[in-house]
């Protein structure tokens, strides 16, 4: 099953994620297919960014989104 999830990044107490499209069986930070965005949550404003297009074409093959990538895809508005 593939899954679109985080991938951590970023120093120790300082967190930094990658949006990225893995298998669900590979580790958080290990092997990942493709790269769709990022998300930094450390900014006093959070940055998102996300390739809408990518997005949109894995969640069209059955890609999962995990609870916390819905609710950013939902705010890119990726998702509705």
């Amino acid at each position: 099953m593939v899954k679109i999830r985080l991938r951590r990044m970023g120093a120790k107490k300082a967190p930094f994620y990658r949006i990225v499209v893995a298998d669900s069986r590979a580790p958080r930070d290990g092997a990942f297919i493709e790269e769709i965005g990022y998300y930094d949550p450390s900014k006093e404003r959070p940055a998102l960014n996300v390739d809408v297009e990518k997005a949109k074409k894995w969640l069209q093959n059955g890609a999962q989104p995990t609870d916390t990538v819905r609710s950013l895809l939902k705010k890119s508005g990726v998702l509705d």
